[in-house]
């Protein structure tokens, strides 16, 4: 009896980062019948994520974008800094027309939404690692468009605005963290963390600081 290519092939290894025990679960149960794919170990925070890197090596890393006190962004680019060209797909519950491409730009490889159906979860996780990027049709057409419609950087407006770090500030203050937390979390001054803060006010129309902070909350449980 001969043995047959597939059989040698040992299965992809994946990393599953998510602050909700029963996503992991589901993922893990949703790739449980794919002979190709295993779930090689889970993380629930940055710090996790990095310690299971490092003990299990993985293949491919799954990573939500919002983490308990924590920013996927910054996850990203520290994956990507320790582990240069290890992918990472996004599957978060974030609209992609926002988060693709800062994701992209950070060093992820490919963003789904978990709204989508099983097979297109499992067909991106294959993409990517073939070494392919993955994101919907939908925005892989806006981002052609992008890049050869009008080169002159736009001027957007509300979030859609803000830098990658702002965006970090905004949603750290939405998950209840002081000034002084936020600084200690982004290893910046709390003179940065302030500045930082001012430009929010300004990009997002608000007059105080506690309209602010009623922003970042709003949009934390709007989008968690």
């Amino acid at each position: 009896m001969q043995t047959g290519e597939s059989d040698l092939t040992a299965p992809s290894r994946i990393l599953v980062v998510d602050d909700h025990p029963i996503v992991r679960r589901g993922i893990r149960q949703m790739l449980g019948g794919e002979r190709d794919l295993e779930i090689c170990g889970e993380a629930d925070s940055p710090s996790a994520t990095l310690d299971a890197i490092a003990a299990t090596n993985p293949s491919l890393v799954i990573v939500d974008l919002t983490l308990a006190r924590a920013n996927g962004l910054g996850l990203i680019r520290d994956i990507q800094s320790r582990w240069p060209g290890l992918p990472v797909l996004v599957l978060s519950m974030h609209d992609e027309s926002f988060y693709a491409e800062r994701v992209l730009r950070a060093g992820a490889v490919g963003y789904i939404m978990k709204q989508e159906a099983t097979d297109h979860i499992v067909e991106a996780i294959r993409q990517v690692l073939a070494g392919r990027i993955w994101v919907s049709e939908r925005m892989a057409a806006r981002m052609l468009h992008r890049l050869v419609g009008d080169p002159r950087p736009a001027v957007r407006a509300g979030r859609e605005g803000l830098t990658d770090r702002e965006l970090e500030v905004l949603q750290l203050l939405g998950g209840g963290l002081s000034t002084r937390q936020i600084a200690e979390q982004l290893f910046l001054s709390v003179k940065t963390i302030e500045t930082h803060l001012e430009h929010l006010k300004t990009k997002l129309g608000l007059e105080s600081g506690r309209e602010l902070v009623r922003h970042a909350m709003h949009w934390s449980l709007e989008d968690s």
